[in-house]
């Protein structure tokens, strides 16, 4: 009876058992060719371009990547080391009797990718958008590749390219950038059955380029003649400045002045020193400054601006207290004013009175009922 299976194939009378193999590029494939009622007839293995490797266990082909490692009446074996895909297709197992009886062994290579790579097809400025490729030049079958941020999937867009034993691949993703996005980490990873379930990992740190920022760190307190001033230019951006440039508005530096880095000193201060300095960096995608006005404090002029203070509150409490005598006299006045006008009217109204009785008297009309008249 006759016994097939996936791998492995038997003829009708003389049989010839030949297996499938699967190997990685660079590794080492076992050929197997099992015979079944071995009569000692000619057995020959070629090769997929039908080039014969072996003649019943004598090299015929000058290839020392291949050795027979094993004949014999049931199992004839052959290896190849150092395995390309140039090696892949199928290997003849055949036994010559009266007929001949062949089966073919099939070497499958599969080239897992490399660790892929990061190209930056348009770089990433702030407010604009970054453009990224992870490129797998080299896989067999090809390589499934996914771009990665904080454990997300960014999607890109796939691209392959058949090289005709191998693949290549190629993921392209657009992301918007900001300033906050300098050093982010990102990864693309790659797939591949030869990997047995583990990736190949290319991590990448996005480069954001923004322009500079400068501050001027200024010193704590109040400077005074003979004091040292120290003043820092604290600068930021990608990339970084080389130089900063201190300078002095409407003046030039001091002599005393010593630039070291971005530290600006000037030694011993006088008021002559007074004014504005400015610190200026720039980088190609633009150019900041901050500035600091110096005012140097002589000491005599200190101590008399602190003698002041007493002499402005005992002025403002004076003005106070003239301010309100005013206004005391001020209402005694309007208050004498007003009762004097109230006696006035009571006066006349008492005269009023006093000639209408003489007027009823003269009359010779009782002087009561007139008042009381007149009440009425």
């Amino acid at each position: 009876a006759c016994f097939i299976t996936v791998f492995q194939y038997w003829s009708h009378c003389q049989a010839v058992q030949a297996e499938n193999v699967t190997v990685l590029e660079g590794g080492t494939a076992q050929i197997s060719c099992r015979l079944q009622n071995y009569d000692g007839s000619i057995v020959v293995i070629q090769n997929p371009r039908r080039q014969t490797l072996f003649f019943n266990g004598t090299r015929a082909l000058k290839d020392d990547r291949f050795q027979m490692v094993l004949f014999t009446q049931r199992l004839v074996r052959i290896t190849l080391t150092n395995v390309s895909v140039s090696d892949e297709g199928g290997y003849f197992c055949q036994l010559y009797t009266d007929s001949t009886h062949h089966q073919v062994a099939t070497l499958s290579v599969l080239v897992p990718p490399e660790t892929p790579t990061v190209e930056v097809k348009q770089e990433a400025v702030e407010g604009g958008e970054a453009e990224l490729t992870c490129v797998s030049p080299r896989s067999k079958p090809a390589a499934t590749l996914r771009w990665m941020r904080k454990g997300r999937e960014i999607a890109g867009v796939v691209s392959l390219q058949d090289n005709g034993k191998t693949f290549s691949v190629s993921s392209t993703i657009r992301i918007p950038v900001e300033r906050k996005d300098d050093g982010a980490a990102l990864s693309c990873e790659a797939f591949h059955p030869a990997l047995n379930g583990q990736k190949r990992i290319r991590h990448y740190r996005l480069d954001v380029y923004f322009a500079p920022t400068v501050r001027i760190v200024p010193p704590a307190g109040i400077l005074r003649e003979g004091d040292s001033l120290t003043l820092t230019c604290s600068v930021t951006g990608n990339p970084l400045p080389r130089n900063t440039q201190w300078s002095k508005i409407n003046d030039t530096l001091p002599e005393r002045a010593e630039i070291s880095g971005t530290t600006l000193q000037i030694s011993r201060l006088s008021q002559s020193h007074n004014g504005t300095y400015l610190c200026q960096a720039q980088n190609d995608y633009g150019r900041a400054a901050d500035h600091y006005t110096l005012l140097v404090y002589d000491p005599g002029a200190v101590v008399e601006t602190h003698s002041a203070v007493p002499y402005a509150v005992i002025g403002g409490v004076l003005a106070l207290l003239v301010f309100t005598v005013i206004c005391v006299l001020i209402v005694t006045i309007w208050c004498s004013v007003r009762q004097k006008g109230s006696y006035l009217t009571h006066e006349a109204s008492g005269l009023d009175e006093h000639g209408e009785v003489q007027e009823a008297f003269l009359n010779g009309n009782d002087a009561s009922q007139g008042k009381k008249e007149y009440l009425l």
